[in-house]
């Protein structure tokens, strides 16, 4: 089953340092930059950048709300953009860069104008940042997608350092990509691929147990391969749309971690959980029926 997901659009500057930020937000599962609210029905960069189409560089952010609300998105987004200063953000300049909170379900109305509101209410100066339902809005690029992954040295007019990860420190630099910004770890490269000693799988991120040694097999893809989580409530599954195709997402349930990819083609057809070795801690199955025992 599927978790119910949501997606605001959001407009802060040059879109690939507000998709770097919007992305690391625990309950953010996936981002996409484009061009949002102009009249040209094929707009490209260099179109948009004339300053012509009336589009503005715009995030499309798809969250959960079971995680992250949507005004705690929106006071994120507050961190990284002047909310007074109308058709520029740093030093970019042009309609394109506008601000703005577009929503696309007409229940996220009133949550961002009673946020803009209150925002008002605690600024001397004018907020111009539009708010109105979402229109005309083209994916941008594939260059553009996840710029600032692609191109760590890359031009940025937003702080990353203002999201607090303190949660986080205890990960690897891979750990922390993988699990927070969904990428993927070499194939046969993962200290689990070749690994099946009785025991759990645990979300590195928060220990949460996910997976068990028993349903674990050699799928030869270069990935761990489980045939189902050690519990259904343990996951979730969400469409991924990414990299042109579409495929099932496995994230964990309570740390909201990118894990990997579900398959139909185990053996048989079965389910295939192809999970990043990253992602996952592996306790023997003694040390780990000793903490259950302690614990209870």
């Amino acid at each position: 089953m599927f978790e119910k997901q949501q997606v605001i659009y959001l407009a802060g500057g040059c879109f690939w340092g507000v998709e770097a930020f919007i992305s690391r937000l625990k309950g953010v599962n996936s981002t996409e930059v484009g061009y949002a609210n102009g009249n040209d029905l094929a707009p490209t960069y260099e179109k948009v950048c004339s300053g012509k189409t009336g589009h503005a560089e715009t995030v499309k952010a798809t969250y959960n709300p079971k995680i992250i609300a949507l005004d705690e998105i929106l006071e994120s987004f507050f961190k990284i953009i002047d909310p007074h200063t109308r058709n520029r953000q740093g030093p970019d300049i042009g309609t394109q860069y506008r601000t703005g909170i577009y929503w696309q379900e007409a229940s996220q109305r009133d949550t961002v104008i009673k946020f803009l509101r209150k925002k008002q209410k605690e600024s001397s100066e004018r907020i111009v940042v539009e708010a109105h339902e979402i229109s005309n809005f083209y994916p941008a690029e594939e260059y553009h997608q996840k710029y600032l992954e692609k191109n760590p040295q890359g031009y940025c007019h937003v702080d990353l350092n203002l999201i607090d990860d303190e949660e986080f420190d205890h990960l690897t630099k891979e750990e922390y990509e993988i699990t927070q910004l969904s990428l993927t770890e070499t194939p046969f490269s993962g200290k689990y691929d070749d690994f099946f000693e009785d025991g759990v799988y645990v979300d590195v991120v928060n220990g949460e147990v996910l997976f068990s040694s028993d349903d674990k097999f050699d799928s030869r893809c270069g990935w761990p391969a489980f045939s189902k989580p050690i519990s259904e409530d343990a996951i979730t599954k969400h469409r991924d749309f990414s990299h042109g195709t579409t495929r099932i997402e496995v994230r964990s349930a309570k740390a909201n971690s990118h894990l990997g990819h579900l398959f139909h083609d185990g053996p048989g057809g079965s389910p295939r959980y192809c999970i990043n070795s990253a992602t996952l801690r592996f306790i023997p199955k003694q040390e780990f029926d000793k903490l259950q025992k302690d614990k209870y």
